[in-house]
């Protein structure tokens, strides 16, 4: 994902698309991926997520080579369903099996492995940058980083848990096939929209931070990527300390404050082109890095909150999965043809909105759900010294 997110300025260059046609290739990849995550599911739960994950990622990356390679838009718009649909399966997937993971565990972890995706985005970001610096064709960069990655993905999918951890007896209310004692569909569809709002913001900002900086801005093509990298980096930093800032500030206060972040990060990113000029670079890339710690915990807090509300909440995370992925993968497209009507500006306005909708919906689902929800069983007290 960092890869392709950093090769759009190159990519747009070589088939000369503009907002429209590229917000096309973007939409077009949103639907090949929705269509795969309906159809992950199911096999998740027929296969296990260890066997999906060990199919989907090798060959999400190598999808990857028609985007890389296409020599027209209508070939470009064709394959881009089935990097899309590539994408989907992995995403379920993996999302599935972090929520083993944490129940085996038994302490939170799951913003660990958000974090870690980010940090392969920030290395993707990275290295295109560095490679179109140093003169490498972007075409090249793409097409032996699709090898490598599938390659990469086999010794990390052998480590995975070779089957799902035995399940906690269920809670009450779970008995009769619902959702969860817990997870009423009015909180699900507030969990939803929360993380909708989240994940468009987190996606404005993949797909469309790198055209910012060379559209807008007129930064250098080998320097626009780096507005990407930076966020990139934000995210990832605060994602891998997420779990113990989630621990000390609570669910409730952590959404908030991610919300209020992220919304001040965007404003800064659509002031930049009004500041002075020799600030203008400064002031957005301290908007993307800011919008990258207020998102980087929204979505680990919102599926740690689905999967800790009982054992039978697969239906519940699934569709709180799929909000959250309809507004990462459909809200880059949208904004690029707002772009096309209007401009970047003003389709970055969006995104901006809806940061603050993560405090405004999420905090109450989380405070709601942290009500509802049953008590965690209490630690052992440590048994008596003896004689």
């Amino acid at each position: 994902m960092g890869l392709w997110a950093a090769g759009l300025p190159s990519l747009n260059d070589r088939l000369d698309l503009g907002p429209r046609l590229l917000g096309t290739v973007l939409l077009l990849i949103s639907g090949g991926a929705l269509v795969s995550m309906l159809a992950a599911g199911p096999l998740v739960d027929r296969f296990g997520s260890r066997r999906v994950c060990w199919v989907a990622g090798p060959l999400s990356a190598l999808a990857l080579l028609g985007p890389a390679l296409a020599p027209s838009y209508g070939t470009l718009a064709a394959l881009a369903v089935v990097f899309g649909i590539g994408l989907g399966a992995c995403e379920v997937a993996m999302n599935a099996h972090s929520v083993e993971v944490e129940r085996a565990y038994g302490r939170p972890i799951i913003s660990a492995f958000h974090g870690t995706w980010s940090l392969g985005g920030a290395a993707g970001g990275a290295l295109t940058a560095l490679f179109l610096r140093a003169g490498v064709d972007p075409q090249l960069v793409l097409v032996v980083a699709a090898v490598v990655v599938a390659l990469l993905y086999l010794p990390a999918a052998r480590l995975l848990l070779p089957s799902a951890p035995a399940s906690p007896e269920a809670a009450p209310g779970e008995a009769k096939g619902g959702t969860g004692g817990s997870l009423t569909w009015g909180l699900i569809a507030l969990l939803g929209l929360a993380a909708f709002a989240g994940h468009l913001s987190e996606g404005a900002a993949i797909d469309w931070a790198a055209l910012h900086a060379r559209w807008v801005l007129g930064t250098d093509p080998a320097a626009a990527p780096l507005a990407y990298t930076i966020f990139s980096v934000a995210m990832t930093t605060v994602r891998l300390l997420g779990d113990p800032i989630r621990a000390r500030l609570g669910s409730v206060r952590t959404i908030q404050l991610a919300g209020l972040l992220a919304t001040a990060g965007y404003a800064l990113v659509l002031l930049s082109p009004l500041v002075p000029e020799g600030l203008r670079v400064a002031c957005a890339w301290t908007g993307w890095a800011l919008a990258g710690v207020g998102l980087a915990t929204v979505v680990p807090v919102l599926f740690s909150a689905v999967g800790a509300a009982g054992e039978r909440v697969g239906r519940a995370l699934a569709m709180v999965t799929a909000f959250g992925y309809s507004g990462l993968l459909l809200g880059p497209a949208v904004l690029g043809y707002v772009a096309d009507v209007a401009s970047l500006p003003v389709a970055l306005i969006i995104p901006a909105a809806l940061a603050a909708v993560v405090t405004i919906a999420g905090a109450p689902a989380i405070r709601s759900l942290l009500r509802a929800s049953p008590p965690a069983p209490a630690a052992p007290l440590p048994e008596p010294a003896r004689d």
